[in-house]
């Protein structure tokens, strides 16, 4: 009887582990990189779409463009607002941090802004953004690595 009791437990606790290893893996996959409003990024996002043969083909499509907002933070819902000039007019997404179909997010550059919404820029804001200097950057993104 004493054997059976340390079997069970040895079972329970096995499948524990396998749960907290499992729990642990998606929470390392999804690696969002800290973004803040005036960055330059590139979202990278899976695409289904139907082929004239009726068949689903699966492809990346990139989105590049400068963050206008950040909404809240690092919660489940948490969104970015990318904003872009494609010829000559102005194009917008938001797009969900969680969302499982964004494949990476990547940094291209970081602008220097006192603002933390950038409403502005939509409405023909003629200036270009300052860059920030080199040693500002290379911390950025030693944050973000």
């Amino acid at each position: 009887m004493a054997e059976e009791k340390k079997s069970q437990v040895t079972k329970q606790q096995d499948k524990e582990k396998t749960k907290n290893k499992e729990v642990a893996k998606k929470q390392e996959k999804r690696v969002i990189p800290e973004i803040k409003p005036g960055m330059t990024v590139k979202v990278y996002q899976k695409i289904k779409e139907l082929n004239p043969k009726g068949e689903e083909k699966e492809r990346i499509q990139s989105f590049e463009g400068i963050v206008i907002t950040r909404k809240h933070g690092k919660q489940a819902g948490g969104t970015i607002t990318v904003y872009k000039v494609s010829d000559g007019v102005g194009v917008e997404k938001i797009f969900p941090l969680n969302l499982p179909t964004i494949t990476k997010i990547e940094i291209k550059k970081q602008a220097r802004v006192k603002r933390a919404k950038l409403y502005y820029l939509k409405r023909g804001y003629k200036k270009k953004l300052k860059d920030l200097s080199t040693k500002q950057a290379s911390k950025v993104k030693q944050k973000v690595a």
